[in-house]
């Protein structure tokens, strides 16, 4: 009786602050699944402190973006749903002033949730979420690029859907990719301490290779704006809100999301990261990004908090159609980690993509995990490990995968029923266990019937499909459609999918948080 007299106290009983981990997760961006040498035998340069972080943690070996482009990935991290619970079907990538937010007012945010749990929460680097900028006459400016001069400041600002009207207490962010996108300018807790007036010349940019400076556009920018070391910036100001949480607010957790750019285009090393692989500016680039992980790390243990705070480490989509040609050619990398497709693509190398978590003491050291998961479901497992109770209109998209995480989930049995990815145009992906329907023709994205993805073009054996069947038990390389020759697979699958799209969720409902020790807690 005693026993069970604990039991239900310690159901009952609500976390306190000092129980609560610090949270940390670093965002990488076009990170493929063969970008990091912990998952990649054959990587052409070596990532040791990314390494470390696996070894000392957990490597999800079937973890997916719920995109593959990164506005409606940043979504889904954020809010625990796909794309198009917010827009219908699938979203774009915002460039230009660009907006409203995909991150509709009233949305339940990772940010917003642990800031109900008692968190402080911070977000510095990449946005690219959309933004509601408004000219001289209070009008919202749409896209464009040349639509940038006619912001009006005074009226836009403080930003009426920018970080911290999601959920965040601290912000330094760009609005859209840092060194991709114009407009080029930061903005720091819904302000914009300089506007963009003056307009980028690309060619002003340093030239590591001539071509690794593609894909950087050419519009307005803030006087001052950094280039090149954009993620050092944001770095300094994830650690400047770490150092500062440390020394003023030690009563309480913290949530902390370092969204950097690499290694989106073009691909701008830092001054001291160049020539530190020989595999290129794109491998001294991944090489920064690790060190920059490692710094962080490092960091956490200076101010005595490694041990009390869980750090993931995950990407939003697969690597740059160009990357993987040259990379492949020039250096035999390949960054799609021998899967078919890259970013853009149904396919898997455009949504299979690392992550690790590490939490000392709770997450055993050393685990590799086949659980299939996705970006989605981390607005869950920390609900869950926070002892926060979802309600069921939020994050529906969003598993709880903590007990994947600590070790407790059953060997061989998968916490995930299925998975909902969309490719560039929104197109549909279905996972069920190994099976895999693509609800579309072809890649999903990318152009393979000329220029330099041509090479890469597989022999169609279904050609008047409508859609794709594979089994990635014996064809983890999607290149035998078995649409036809699975007729009751496919319809079953065709039907789950059409259900998960009009319900409005493909999460359960009454989600009971697990909590920080492995039992329910309950409110």
């Amino acid at each position: 009786m005693r026993t069970a007299c604990v039991i239900l106290s310690l159901w009952s009983a609500p976390l306190t602050a000092q129980k609560l981990p610090n949270i940390v997760i670093v965002y990488a961006d076009d990170l493929g699944y063969g970008d990091l040498s912990c998952y990649n035998p054959r990587c052409a340069y070596q990532t040791p402190r990314l390494d470390r972080l696996a070894a000392e943690g957990v490597r999800f070996t079937d973890a997916h973006s719920p995109s593959t482009i990164c506005s409606p990935s940043r979504y889904g991290l954020l809010s625990g749903q796909q794309i198009c619970r917010s827009t219908g079907r699938g979203g774009g990538a915002f460039e230009g002033p660009g907006g409203p937010s995909y991150l509709k007012p009233g949305t339940l945010t990772l940010g917003g949730m642990l800031q109900q749990k008692g968190y402080r929460t911070g977000v510095f680097g990449k946005w690219h979420l959309g933004l509601t900028w408004l000219d001289k006459d209070g009008k919202r400016l749409g896209g464009g690029f040349d639509n940038s001069l006619l912001i009006d400041y005074q009226k836009s600002t403080p930003l009426v859907d920018g970080p911290n009207a999601h959920g965040f207490d601290e912000s330094f962010v760009t609005p859209n990719c840092p060194t991709t996108d114009p407009l080029y300018l930061y903005i720091e807790n819904g302000m914009v301490p300089v506007p963009a007036t003056r307009r980028h010349k690309s060619a002003t940019l340093p030239n590591p290779g001539g071509k690794w400076r593609w894909d950087n556009d050419e519009g307005f920018m803030a006087e001052g704006y950094r280039f090149v070391d954009a993620d050092l910036l944001f770095y300094d100001q994830a650690k400047a809100f770490m150092t500062g949480h440390r020394e003023r607010h030690q009563d309480r957790p913290f949530f902390m999301l370092l969204s950097t750019q690499i290694c989106h285009a073009p691909v701008l090393p830092a001054d001291g990261f160049g020539g530190t692989t020989k595999a290129g500016p794109r491998g001294d680039f991944v090489r920064q990004l690790d060190t920059l992980v490692g710094r962080l790390l490092d960091l956490l243990d200076e101010l005595g908090i490694g041990d009390d705070t869980l750090v993931l480490f995950h990407s939003d989509n697969g690597p740059e159609t160009m990357h993987v040609v040259w990379m492949r050619a020039d250096h035999d990398h390949d960054p799609a980690g021998g899967f078919r497709g890259m970013k853009r693509d149904g396919w898997e190398g455009g949504h299979r993509v690392p992550l690790l978590a590490r939490w000392p003491g709770r997450i055993p050291a050393g685990q590799v995990s086949d659980q299939l998961i996705g970006t989605t479901d981390i607005l869950a497992t920390l609900a869950s490990a926070v002892g926060y109770r979802l309600p069921d209109d939020a994050a529906t998209d969003s598993f709880d995968m903590l007990p994947a995480m600590i070790g407790t989930q059953e060997a061989g049995k998968s916490i995930r029923p299925h998975l909902l990815t969309q490719s560039f145009g929104g197109e549909f992906q279905l996972r069920q266990g190994n099976w895999k329907l693509l609800d579309h023709r072809g890649s999903g994205g990318n152009a393979y019937d000329r220029g330099e993805m041509a090479r890469y073009a597989l022999p169609e054996k279904d050609p008047d499909a409508p859609g794709q069947l594979y089994d990635l038990a014996t064809d983890p390389g999607e290149t035998d459609n078995l649409w036809s020759r699975e007729p009751e697979r496919r319809e079953q699958m065709r039907r789950l999918l059409e259900h998960l799209k009009q319900s409005g969720r493909s999460a359960p409902m009454g989600r009971e948080p697990i909590g920080i020790d492995g039992i329910p807690v309950r409110r």
